[in-house]
């Protein structure tokens, strides 16, 4: 089990103050949703959001790390949500682990059409909230369009503004600590 640490600064609000109950909707509709990952973003949509990771982390130490599931994993679905596998993965992944505390993860999760950014604590302090909240709904309405690879490029674009607006002046290392490629899990 992944536990957040006190220097893990978690951006993402949850909609409810309680821990989310055990659901048996979750996860039927987790169970019965045929993975989507592969089908929804080919090969070139890949090498697309790739580009977009590479440019949007030029002139900064912020490092942008993408995922996109299908649908959570049966086992983790009837007592876990979106938000608690993009913190998990979060962790699990290394995206905390940036030289700079700098890294960002947006997972998206295709089965219920979610967005959820977690972002380390080096770029948390510089923001709001709202400009993280309007990112996930200019994704979320490309979404809802079935426009998938603009909906993450648009993503990674806006992230990119920002990290810009707050790292432009702290260049010290410009190593990829992250993979740019966006990482696919049904």
């Amino acid at each position: 089990m992944v536990t957040t640490t006190e220097t893990t600064n978690i951006l993402t609000q949850p909609k409810v103050t309680e821990p989310p109950a055990p659901s048996l909707q979750r996860w039927l509709k987790h169970f019965f949703y045929m993975p989507a990952a592969k089908r929804y973003f080919t090969q070139q949509d890949q090498e697309m959001i790739a580009q977009a990771v590479h440019q949007a982390e030029q002139g900064h130490v912020g490092e942008i790390q993408v995922v996109i599931e299908g649908n959570l994993p049966w086992a983790q679905a009837y007592y876990q949500t979106p938000k608690m596998r993009a913190r998990q993965l979060f962790a699990e992944l290394g995206v905390w682990d940036t030289e700079c505390n700098s890294g960002i993860l947006l997972y998206l999760n295709l089965c219920e059409q979610t967005v959820e950014l977690v972002i380390d604590r080096g770029i948390c302090q510089a923001t709001e909230q709202k400009v993280w909240d309007e990112i996930c709904q200019d994704m979320i309405t490309q979404l809802k369009q079935q426009n998938y690879r603009q909906a993450v490029v648009l993503g990674v674009e806006k992230i990119g503004e920002l990290l810009n607006f707050y790292y432009a002046q702290q260049i010290t290392d410009q190593s990829n600590e992250l993979e740019n490629a966006p990482i696919l899990l049904d």
